[in-house]
């Protein structure tokens, strides 16, 4: 079987991570636009697994949580009228918990913004964290249930609640994608004893923003969105392990899995797809031509 030069694969995975599309990435490298689709599902695979393995035990003090929207093939509201919409279709919610001070991504959950997704994502959590730590998300509701049912009273946790108003001077259709304007945040302890100096959501909502401009999937009012949930399944799996062990955090100097404490060392490109060749089945052995030959006489 023909496998791609690694500098090849190396090229495309760089890509992917800075925010092409396939099809950007297809002319640009001269492969096919399937080659580049199944490389994203090896790689995210292969990082998918890696994370869930490596990512146990973090010793982390102040934890940040949030979610961001994105949709797959169709926003909810169109669904109905797509033609052959896929499962999956509509819209998707990535749930981030990030370690304030290493900016490592500790979890991540990929689901609607329901009660249901908000506990698989807090149990995924607290299987990761090896000590108590504080913890701060915003005021969705969803959170109280799954905080309380992952850490019980095992947790400092507080919610930043924001104030919104509608912006001034804006009508029409300058209104239509202008965000809500803040007027100002309400800080409430939930659980333990929280430091409300450190009742933040800053650094994750800095992270949701890093994840818009890194992936072309995130990007608004373009067609590059998703349009299988399993390809943007993979390209967050592949984003956030590069993110945590490859690309190096400019005010910490290091990777954010280094500065956790996860991994001593600075890896690269090349080292991603060592794991998908790590997960590749082996080979089967040729057998001569004279034994071929006599199988298939008998």
């Amino acid at each position: 079987m023909n496998k791609l030069p690694l500098h090849k694969r190396v090229m495309i995975l760089n890509m992917l991570v800075e925010g092409m599309s396939m099809r950007s990435i297809s002319c640009t490298v001269g492969v096919s636009i399937n080659t580049v689709s199944k490389l994203l599902v090896e790689a995210g695979e292969a990082c998918s697994a890696y994370h869930d393995e490596t990512v146990r035990n973090v010793n982390a003090q102040r934890v940040q949580c949030d979610e961001i929207w994105s949709f797959v093939y169709a926003k909810d509201k169109n669904v109905k009228t797509a033609k052959a919409a896929p499962d999956g279709a509509g819209d998707v919610w990535t749930w981030t918990a990030l370690d304030a001070d290493s900016k490592m991504i500790l979890a991540y959950e990929i689901g609607d913004r329901s009660g249901a997704t908000a506990i698989e994502f807090m149990d995924d959590l607290r299987a990761r964290l090896v000590n108590r730590v504080q913890l701060t998300t915003d005021g969705h509701k969803t959170y109280l249930e799954a905080v309380e049912g992952a850490f019980g009273g095992d947790v400092d946790y507080a919610q930043l609640i924001k104030l919104y108003g509608e912006p001034t001077g804006q009508k029409g259709h300058e209104r239509k994608y202008s965000p809500s304007e803040c007027t100002g945040t309400k800080r409430r302890a939930v659980e333990g004893r929280p430091d409300m100096a450190h009742v933040s959501t800053s650094h994750v909502e800095r992270q949701n923003l890093s994840m818009r401009m890194g992936m072309r999937r995130f990007t608004r009012l373009t067609n590059g969105f998703s349009k299988k949930l399993e390809n943007h399944l993979h390209m967050l799996s592949l984003y956030f392990v590069h993110y945590n062990f490859v690309r190096m955090h400019k005010s910490l100097r290091m990777t954010p899995a280094m500065a956790a404490g996860v991994s001593d060392t600075l890896h690269d490109m090349e080292w991603i797809v060592g794991l998908i060749d790590a997960r590749a089945p082996a080979p089967k052995k040729r057998g001569s031509y004279k034994k071929r030959q006599k199988e298939i006489s008998n």
